[in-house]
């Protein structure tokens, strides 16, 4: 099922090729209807986002049940085992820990009587996504609350379809405000527009399907979001040292997410590209989602064969993964190589599942190449900044001539007099 493809091979460069110039584009019928609900549900707020839960879900709410009221989702998060509390509680701790050394602080300075200066506040408010369906991620919750509750978020808002005791735990934990039982591009248009039972938001983070991905897009701009989520990745690097059931085992922990995530291997190894290959087989035999992973291996699976290690690091830039992990001798001294990743997972003891659930740093990474410019999600996620400016009239007067040669060139001429109308002023 995982495709391996040498340099010899005549599908070679096209194989490379299509790993590498994947983008985040939605089928045009999926944006169609992501843009019919989000108008639908700003036009007639609660009563369409009741109609397409019912729809779509299958789920039949009424405005009063929107929301989880305070009773049920404590009853609900005391009534998870007791071992996923504690590594719920131990995780979240990490995530804070990682995350306090993120925040920004204001400064400003004096320069020829102007006073400079960079302000930084929270959003009063932002809306949190946490996937439900044929899966439910309370450590996606612990991921977008907790870098939210360090920058101070004045409310978070959580929406997710159907919450699991298991994500309400972690609602509790990370310091969630308020949850909502609704999910899909109807959910995404409520934070967005604001109902009369969902609060407007200023910002919407968290990972989703398609329809929330092209939900996110289209409501990008009456408020902010973090951005439109690709399937998963992973690009494993390794050598022919490498044991294949784990470079498999790694693989297949993203195959299982979604049928169309991205499992990669390079490796200047054609002898570990099959034996990985192997594996792969033998590994999706016992697992519970394997009809997700086997369709993820068919369409997305490759172990790119290269000539060396260096040429492995070159292809990992080119492909800008979610996740890289270096499985190689001296992992360390390639990382300063890898350039374009969201994540960087290094050695042989590092698999990706230690990002996704307890290492700390955050597991909302950019996918879909766009790691060649995009960052995790963090703290800075959470604030915004605005710049103080202050004048005396002498450090006016002193710039005054090059305001007014610049407002000049721009045919603004109210700008240059803005300022000259203030030089008779005592």
């Amino acid at each position: 099922m995982l495709k391996v493809v040498a340099p010899a091979d005549p599908d070679y460069v096209s194989t490379c090729a299509r790993l590498c110039d994947r983008g985040a584009d939605l089928p045009r019928e999926i944006e169609d209807r992501a843009r019919a609900i989000v108008d639908d549900v700003r036009a007639r707020g609660d009563a369409a986002l009741l109609e397409w839960t019912a729809r779509l879900e299958q789920r039949t709410l009424t405005a009063a049940t929107l929301e989880v009221p305070a009773a049920e989702w404590q009853r609900a998060a005391d009534g998870v085992a007791p071992a996923v509390q504690r590594a719920l509680e131990r995780a979240a701790e990490r995530i804070r820990h990682f995350h306090v050394r993120q925040r920004e602080q204001a400064w400003s300075f004096e320069a020829g009587g102007a006073t400079l200066g960079l302000r930084v506040d929270p959003l009063a408010r932002v809306g949190l996504y946490a996937p439900g369906g044929t899966a439910r991620y309370p450590s996606s919750v612990l991921m977008t609350a907790v870098p939210a509750a360090v920058a101070g978020v004045g409310e978070v808002v959580l929406v997710t379809p159907g919450p699991s005791p298991e994500v309400l735990a972690a609602a509790r934990i990370a310091g969630v405000d308020r949850v909502f039982q609704i999910g899909g591009a109807q959910a995404i248009g409520a934070l967005a527009y604001g109902t009369a039972t969902v609060p407007r938001c200023d910002k919407i983070v968290g990972p989703g399907n398609a329809y929330v991905a092209a939900a996110k897009r289209l409501v990008f701009g009456t408020c902010d979001i973090d951005s439109v989520a690709g399937p998963s990745e992973i690009l494993v690097i390794a050598d022919a040292a490498a044991d294949p059931r784990h470079v498999a085992a790694d693989l297949l922990s993203q195959a299982e997410h979604d049928t169309a995530a991205w499992p990669v291997l390079v490796t200047p190894s054609r002898a570990l590209a099959d034996a990985v290959a192997a594996e792969c087989v033998r590994q999706v035999a016992t697992l519970p989602r394997r009809e997700i992973a086997e369709a993820a291996l068919r369409g997305q699976g490759v172990a790119v064969v290269v000539a060396d290690l260096a040429e492995a690091v070159r292809f990992a830039n080119r492909f800008a993964p979610e996740h890289t992990e270096l499985v190689v001798a001296d992992a360390r001294s390639w990382v300063e190589a890898l350039r374009t990743s969201g994540a960087i997972f290094v050695g042989s003891h590092t698999p990706e599942a230690v990002g996704d659930y307890v290492a700390g740093p955050n597991h909302v990474l950019p996918t879909a190449g766009t790691a060649r410019w995009a960052s995790p999600l963090g703290v800075w996620d959470f604030i915004k900044r605005t710049t103080v400016i202050e004048y005396s009239a002498a450090a006016l007067a002193e710039q005054a001539e090059d305001i007014v040669a610049l407002a000049t060139v721009e045919g603004l001429d109210a700008h240059g007099r803005s300022v000259t109308i203030r030089a008779g002023d005592k």
